[in-house]
């Protein structure tokens, strides 16, 4: 199922600047119509999410492990 930009936003409770702004930088794949009109596909855009959420999820986790302390270190001073 393809959606319009408007549509898309809608579906997924985003300002239509950020569709474009992912369209622009190329993260997700359109397609033109017979009309020129830009169009996504739902299930593709729906997975492009789910993998954003998932990388998001993980380096969160990254940023909130606490380094470890390295036994080989000596205070110099």
């Amino acid at each position: 199922m393809y959606l319009n930009i408007q549509e898309t936003a809608e579906y997924l409770h985003l300002p239509v600047s950020e569709i474009h702004r992912l369209i622009r930088e190329r993260q997700v794949r359109t397609i033109k119509d017979m009309d020129d009109e830009i169009l996504l596909n739902k299930n593709q855009f729906d997975f492009f999410i789910e993998q954003r959420e998932k990388y998001n999820r993980e380096w969160e986790a990254y940023l909130d492990a606490p380094i470890p302390k390295d036994p080989d270190i000596k205070d110099e001073d």
